[in-house]
């Protein structure tokens, strides 16, 4: 199977997980399951145990906060499904590790060296990878102009960050009610 690199965005409990998880299932590969959450409260353990629940027992699993990129290189194989869930809590990590969102709170300019290369090594290292890699993330700018200042910077970087991955990746699917929609897919040979 060639490389292939696959965005799925959705909202809250759209369903874009599952439809990952489903993929790299489909893809007969063996698969590396990429988290990037932290557990930080009872909430937030809940849920990543939820996710650990549904995943098949024979999946490999990696936990990376904040140095995705390095990470993906290190695990990308012809043989392998990298499966990375989300990019939206590896932003959101990114920020506030490297101060972005406590200048946005104190109306500061925002300088976050940490950010700008993080996300400048992912879109870089993407075309390069080998094997399947699926990248999950969410839609968040769909609704109002977030009132604070740490919102709207996470929803302005969330977006951009979504544009630049969907930009280098060959599918980029939107998931809305558990429904799949595809924006982008590669052509079809005849």
């Amino acid at each position: 199977m060639p490389a292939m690199k696959e965005l799925i965005l959705g909202g809250a409990r759209s369903g874009k997980s599952q439809l990952a998880e489903q993929h790299a299932q489909e893809s007969g590969l063996k698969v590396i399951y990429v988290a990037t959450a932290q557990a930080l409260d009872s909430e937030m353990a809940r849920r990543v145990a939820h996710h650990r629940e549904r995943r098949p027992a024979a999946w490999g699993c990696v936990e990376e906060t904040l140095h995705l990129p390095q990470r993906l290189r290190e695990l990308a194989a012809p043989d392998t499904c990298l499966l990375v869930d989300c990019l939206t809590l590896w932003l959101s990590n990114l920020l506030f590790a490297g101060q972005a969102a406590t200048q946005a709170d104190a109306g500061a300019s925002i300088d976050c060296p940490l950010f700008r290369e993080q996300t400048a090594a992912l879109i870089e290292a993407l075309p390069q990878l080998p094997g399947r890699i699926i990248l999950v993330s969410n839609e968040v700018g769909w609704g109002i102009v977030p009132m604070h200042p740490v919102s709207r910077l996470f929803t302005d970087e969330q977006g951009r960050l979504n544009q630049r991955v969907a930009a280098v990746c060959e599918r980029v699917t939107l998931v809305a009610a558990g429904l799949p929609l595809i924006l982008k897919a590669p052509p079809t040979s005849a």
